[in-house]
């Protein structure tokens, strides 16, 4: 690589930051509603965060370390988060003594509505944004994807 392009590069993504904070300071109006309505604690959303981003799911015990609490504490959070039918409690299939917990999908759904909302997305811009601007954005959020998955993949190997 060129000075040049280093250069170039640096620039580039100072400016990609800085369009990614315009972009979420302007999602805040379209998230606070979703916020306000849901009816889970702070530790209640934390744990459906984790557990959202987890594919196999966690035991009760993984997440009281996880975030420093009792065993017992956990388990009447995840209670609470049952009865919501955010998450659900099913047999570790290796492991009949082990419950693994496993976000349901309306608690993928209510994350989505909370964390993922990306009202500069939407199909009402997107469709307004030239053609050929927009093949380009879908080039580079593919290349920000792929990279992603590579890192995911890396650190996967590592752990």
């Amino acid at each position: 690589m060129t000075e040049t392009g280093d250069a170039e590069r640096a620039q580039l993504a100072a400016r990609i930051r800085n369009l990614s904070i315009a972009f979420e300071t302007g999602a805040l109006p379209t998230l606070l509603n979703p916020l306000l309505t849901v009816e889970l604690t702070i530790q209640q959303l934390k744990v459906l965060t984790m557990l959202v981003t987890t594919d196999g799911g966690m035991t009760g015990s993984g997440l009281a370390e996880s975030f420093g609490v009792s065993m017992a504490s956990m388990s009447g959070l995840l209670d609470r988060l049952v009865a919501q039918d955010m998450v659900e409690r099913s047999t570790d299939p290796h492991d009949a003594r082990v419950r693994r917990i496993h976000a349901t999908e309306l608690g993928r759904s209510a994350m989505r509505r909370l964390v993922a909302a990306r009202p500069e997305f939407a199909d009402d811009v997107l469709v307004r944004i030239p053609l050929d601007d927009l093949r380009a954005l879908a080039q580079g959020m593919s290349a920000v994807r792929a990279e992603l998955d590579r890192l995911h993949a890396r650190k996967a190997g590592e752990g």
